[in-house]
């Protein structure tokens, strides 16, 4: 049997081609779309290292900061390249790595600020310190870490951010609203007060359309729980720990336009143990 060819319009070669040049100019467009920038502190680990993954995932750039250099076994591309060491105990230096990130930016944008560096020092046998074993120093070091460093982060970026109408997470701790068993008294009260300062900068930053909001993490499963923490997941409505991508959805919520009406808000992430 012999084949038969019919013949095809020249419009519809024409039509064809068009569809195809419309569709190389979208592929062109979104592979040139500008990339999402986030600044996070605390990345090391826990929190920070399932937050890196879960920008990374959505394209965003993210520039990582702690006090250690980047390590090479982490799996996100261009870690090296936008990691900044810096000790934010000490606000010289915290203002030196704002200055680097500045300069990291050079279309003058910031899309995300996610303040999640925190410590909570233990005495020499590994025990929680309260205010009457708390030195002067501790509270110092802490509070810089956990919230004077929010706040000179916030006031160096506000530019970056602004333009691009970005957003700021702001990580506080369920510790932020009660005692306790194994979180010192500097690391709580520096967290209540970090949450105060979310409503303040929520309130102040608002008007250059920049939006501040905060999460409280309850017992989450990282390298940092102290023993005897399966005794408080008894007591959680969801018997279970939290895990670190929970955290990072919800911070990732709050960067995003799915959340773009709230501000100033405080979501806690504990599987009910606040209730």
């Amino acid at each position: 049997m012999g084949l038969f060819f019919f013949p095809i319009p020249y419009s519809l070669f024409a039509l064809n081609e068009k569809r195809y040049c419309l569709l190389m100019a979208d592929t062109k467009s979104a592979s040139n779309e500008e990339k999402r920038t986030l600044i996070l502190t605390g990345a090391s680990r826990g929190i920070g290292h399932a937050t890196v993954k879960r920008f990374s995932s959505a394209g965003w750039r993210v520039i990582t900061c702690s006090r250690h250099a980047f390590p090479e076994n982490c799996p996100w591309a261009a870690g090296p390249e936008d990691h900044i060491q810096v000790d934010l105990s000490d606000p010289k230096d915290t203002l030196r790595a704002v200055a680097e990130m500045r300069e990291r930016l050079p279309l003058g944008k910031l899309d995300a600020l996610v303040n999640n560096a925190g410590i909570s020092p233990k005495g020499p046998k590994g025990e929680r310190l309260d205010t009457l074993s708390s030195a002067a120093s501790v509270w110092r070091q802490v509070f810089e870490v956990n919230l004077f460093s929010t706040i000179w982060l916030a006031q160096g970026l506000i530019e970056q951010l602004a333009k691009a109408h970005g957003a700021i997470v702001n990580v506080t701790s369920i510790a932020g609203g009660r005692v306790h068993p194994f979180a010192g008294s500097a690391y709580s009260t520096s967290k209540a007060a970090l949450a105060a300062l979310t409503r303040e900068m929520a309130a102040d930053f608002g008007p250059l359309g920049v939006r501040v909001n905060a999460i409280a993490p309850g017992e989450i499963d990282t390298a940092i729980l102290s023993p005897g923490t399966e005794k408080i997941v008894e007591t959680i409505p969801l018997r279970r720990l939290g895990q670190p991508e929970e955290v990072a959805k919800a911070i990732y919520y709050l960067c995003t336009d799915q959340s773009s009406y709230v501000t100033g808000a405080e979501l806690h992430i504990n599987g009910g143990q606040h209730v």
